[in-house]
């Protein structure tokens, strides 16, 4: 998978109200156009409440609710930054350490084995060091995901013993749940019965990380791991459209998920008969919610607030910044992470998502950190600049929506 870095644009000054002519111009080309049946951008500077665009509606049908602020979407990957900053309250309250071997919470990752070449089969050496938190949390822990572009032999296993946490519609469940373990206790356990890709700590790699993190925090925290994300997270920052399974009275603001084919929108998953209907086989840390744009910019409002919003406090200042700093392993391989990306800032990575490691000249500052799903969906927060932005569409498939929208904020922002 692609990484989302978020280096672009122009230089502007922060003062003004956020305008919004070039993000809705933006917008309303993306549906006038056919690309997508709708689209919700949220936009929050400083303590500001976001400025909402909005075109189009939630499905084709004539009859689709208007896409806005309280439309829900499949934000797939964007789930990641939530289970990381649920890890980093653990390590501010002590009970989880940034460096501790998941070995501690996870007795079954101790003594992990290395591939000694992935390409050709499933021999293993020891590995040169354990897998760590830090390791789950930056995407070094050696671990794959079973996506295009990942395959060979240890990819091959990931799809025998159903080492697959992803929902993409009843076809897909049908063909990939029975195989699959049905608690994250027994999927930890697993996927630490195989061995790596690489030794922990040396390579960036998008993985099934933040999904073993799910079971560290339940066995650290002692809670239910989407419990304790409701709990701890979602109850205080009243986000209370965010949703592991959707209930079957929200269906009317349920986006219905496209693919492009040919260049004609198809229905991979439609919202009255959609899988996320149905609970999970397990809550998955790196891909299972649905959301609206306006609970995803109250999570990235209290990132911008470094922890606190509306007076309720979810972190330590400190810890916040912790969580968006660069936290990769010193010396780790980050080629792929920083593929197809001359001329723009380099990344490193943060609490499960990717974190700007300068200044991008006329764009944004050093310390942007974000993620996108797989569906479309794009999330940043800039510290430097007090923005923060969600994108919000369901469609499998390629567009440059990332870099329009984000030159059509700061386009707006110069107004």
């Amino acid at each position: 998978m692609r990484a989302f870095g978020f280096g672009i644009i122009a230089v502007l000054a922060l003062a003004a109200p956020v305008s919004a002519q070039e993000t809705k111009t933006v917008a309303e080309r993306y549906v006038s156009q056919g690309t997508v049946p709708g689209i919700v951008i949220a936009v929050g500077e400083g303590d500001k409440a976001p400025v909402i665009t909005a075109a189009g509606r939630i499905g084709l049908a004539a009859d689709s609710a208007k896409a806005d602020a309280d439309s829900l979407w499949r934000v797939y990957s964007m789930t990641k930054p939530i289970a990381g900053i649920a890890a980093m309250i653990l390590i501010e309250e002590g009970k989880l350490g940034l460096d501790d071997p998941i070995s501690k919470y996870i007795p079954a990752f101790k003594d992990m084995k290395v591939l000694v070449d992935p390409a050709k089969g499933l021999d293993s050496r020891p590995a040169k060091s354990p897998i760590t938190v830090r390791n789950l949390l930056t995407h070094t822990a050696g671990l794959g995901y079973i996506l295009p572009g990942q395959t060979g032999p240890l990819i091959d296993e990931y799809t025998r013993l159903g080492i697959n946490p992803a929902q993409i519609n009843n076809a897909f469940e049908a063909q990939t749940r029975p195989g699959r373990p049905a608690s994250l206790e027994a999927f930890a356990n697993k996927v630490a019965s195989l061995p790596l890709l690489f030794d922990p700590g040396s390579k960036w790699s998008y993985s099934i990380g933040l999904d073993v993190l799910g079971r560290v925090i339940e066995v650290a925290s002692g809670m239910p791991f989407d419990s304790f994300i409701n709990t701890r997270i979602f109850a205080p920052l009243k986000m209370r459209s965010s949703y592991w399974t959707v209930p079957a009275g929200e269906i009317g603001r349920f986006a219905d998920n496209f693919a492009s084919v040919g260049g004609t929108l198809v229905a991979m998953d439609p919202a009255r008969t959609s899988v996320y209907l149905n609970p999970p086989s397990f809550p998955y840390g790196g891909a299972s919610l649905v959301m609206s744009a306006r609970d995803y910019d109250r999570f990235l409002h209290m990132l911008l607030d470094e922890g606190t919003l509306d007076g309720v406090r979810v972190l330590k200042p400190e810890t916040v910044r912790l969580a968006m700093s660069n936290l990769l392993p010193a010396g780790a391989d980050t080629s792929l992470l920083n593929a197809n990306r001359a001329g723009a800032a380099p990344l490193g990575f943060g609490a499960a998502g990717s974190v700007t490691l300068a200044d991008t000249p006329g764009g944004t500052g050093k310390g942007t950190y974000g993620w996108g799903g797989a569906a479309g969906t794009i999330a940043w927060v800039d510290p430097v600049h007090k923005l923060r932005v969600t994108v919000m569409i369901n469609l499998f498939g390629d567009t440059t929506l990332r870099a329009d929208t984000t030159k059509a904020v700061f386009d707006d922002l110069k107004q």
